[in-house]
């Protein structure tokens, strides 16, 4: 039996290609002239290749999530929760403000202005954004075991102050703030980190 013709494309470069289309106009606001012209290929062979515009979003999250976001990814390594905090914020600024990637967070853009047709888009973009939290929440409550953070800590209400502020660099970010900006912003956020007494 003959199979059918080679495809005529890198399949990896056409789905780093859409990433970048998803990362800078979101889910709903990237139409699939947008998609089709930025991997350089049809409609048909793009439905052959990814399936729909749905399935094509959720490959590129995936790309998204195991390439650029997970530079951020060893955060919790760091020897203090302060110190941890500061460089997954920094991580985030510096994601966000990258000079050959879209400004700005695929997780926090990419489904602000999702229909209800879409929903499973705006679910996989959250349950992103709470494996986040919940990796921001188990280095703060280590931190409090350390004893480099108060006893008292409200663990939860900490880890969402971290992603607040992370979620903000992202869309200050994609509103043109520098990375010196982004940075100064980080600065401040960190004076109010709470230490041991």
């Amino acid at each position: 039996m003959r199979s059918g013709r080679p495809r005529a494309f890198d399949v990896d470069e056409a789905l780093r290609s859409a990433l970048k289309v998803f990362w800078s106009k979101g889910y709903e606001g990237a139409s699939m002239a947008d998609l089709t012209e930025a991997m350089g290929i049809n409609r048909p062979s793009l439905y052959a290749a990814f399936g729909n515009k749905e399935d094509l979003f959720m490959r590129a999250l995936d790309l998204y999530v195991q390439g650029f976001h997970s530079a951020g990814s060893g955060f919790a390594e760091e020897p203090t929760a302060y110190r941890a905090i500061e460089a997954f914020l920094r991580s985030t600024a510096l994601l966000c403000s990258g000079p050959s990637t879209p400004r700005g967070c695929l997780l926090v853009q990419g489904a602000l202005a999702v229909g209800d047709s879409s929903e499973s888009v705006r679910e996989a973009l959250a349950a992103r954004r709470a494996a986040v939290l919940d990796a921001l929440t188990q280095r703060v409550q280590r931190g409090v075991e350390d004893g480099d953070l108060p006893a008292d800590t409200d663990v939860t209400d900490l880890a969402q102050y971290v992603m607040v502020t992370n979620n903000g660099l992202a869309v200050q970010a994609a509103g043109g703030a520098t990375r010196d900006e982004l940075f100064r912003c980080i600065d401040i956020a960190m004076r109010a980190w709470p230490t041991a007494r």
